[in-house]
């Protein structure tokens, strides 16, 4: 992932800043505990294909 595109993308409920989790391939938005898939090498910042994260997933990256 781009460091300069994961600079400006934000999380799209909260506007809050991502993490990249290289190994899932995800951003993911600790504050919401969502995980935004990327496909193709391209984010998708929807919030109805994002994928919630259980309380007892435990938030990697960054």
């Amino acid at each position: 992932m781009d460091s300069k595109l994961l600079e400006i993308l934000v999380c799209p409920v909260c506007k809050g800043p991502l993490v990249f989790d290289k190994p899932a391939q995800e951003l993911i938005c600790k504050a919401d505990r969502l995980a935004y898939p990327i496909r193709d090498g391209i984010p998708v910042m929807l919030e109805s294909d994002a994928r919630e994260l259980p309380a007892s997933e435990e938030v990697r990256g960054g």
